[in-house]
């Protein structure tokens, strides 16, 4: 039986730091890390790495040429809600244009595409959601990431449609290697730590998730190709407070 070649994008940040560690681990699974810059992973061995903007189409194409992935798990994003309302373009550029980039390159090599998507693309009125509830993003970052779902779900309105699944997810915590990237758990900690005060909602209910559970989720939809859209999160209903 040959082996799946993974692609993963985003493998600096906390979900792909987690998808690398995972996916190392199975013998039937040939795993590609790819992050903008240098690898930041503590060990280089079981997968191959390759820088990659994915803004950037021609860089793209090249990596998918060089590693002919079968599926892809898109985890890089621009997630700091205030980031994506202080630098639009920016998080367009990366939430929104860089997938139509990435549903090129799968058609391209037949790859099945897993993308990451977020609890922000709801209102918040009427929740927990299922998969076919209807979306409403109050945020710039929630209309990028629901224009890159609808970009995924439309990718044969004029051309060949790829295979894909959207794993939406919520509020993801753990621990990440060299802390470069920040979560609510982590936040905490050092902020105690240095003994400040700190100011956290009361009255928001989110499902936390945690990034080892997200990466098997995720692992599971690649492995299995799995189509259609799946909400992913821990099961408890907490206040960031």
């Amino acid at each position: 039986m040959s082996s799946k070649r993974i692609l993963i994008t985003g493998s600096n940040g906390l979900l792909g730091q987690k998808l690398v560690e995972l996916l190392v681990q199975k013998s039937d699974v040939q795993v590609i890390a790819t992050a903008r810059g240098e690898n930041r992973l503590t060990s280089s061995v079981g997968y191959q790495y390759h820088a990659l903007d994915i803004t950037k189409p021609e860089e793209v194409r090249a990596v998918f040429a060089i590693t002919q992935p079968d599926a892809v798990i898109h985890t890089a994003a621009m997630t700091n809600v205030d980031q994506c309302e202080s630098e639009k373009e920016a998080c367009w550029e990366l939430n929104v244009k860089a997938v139509e980039y990435l549903v090129d390159a799968c058609r391209e090599c037949d790859a099945f595409l897993v993308h990451l998507s977020t609890d922000f693309i709801f209102d918040g009125a009427d929740g927990p959601y299922d998969e076919t509830a209807e979306a409403n993003p109050l945020s710039f970052y929630g209309w990028s990431k629901y224009a890159a779902e609808k970009a995924i779900i439309n990718s044969g309105r004029f051309a060949a449609p790829i295979r894909w699944a959207i794993a939406r997810t919520v509020l993801v915590y753990g621990i990440a290697h060299d802390m470069s990237r920040s979560n609510i758990i982590l936040w905490v900690k050092q902020s105690l730590e240095e003994g400040k005060n700190i100011k956290v909602v009361t009255d928001q209910w989110r499902s936390p998730t945690l990034a080892e559970d997200l990466a098997e989720g995720c692992a599971l939809i690649a492995d299995q190709q799995a189509g259609g859209i799946f909400n992913i999160s821990g099961k408890d209903l907490l206040t960031p407070h």
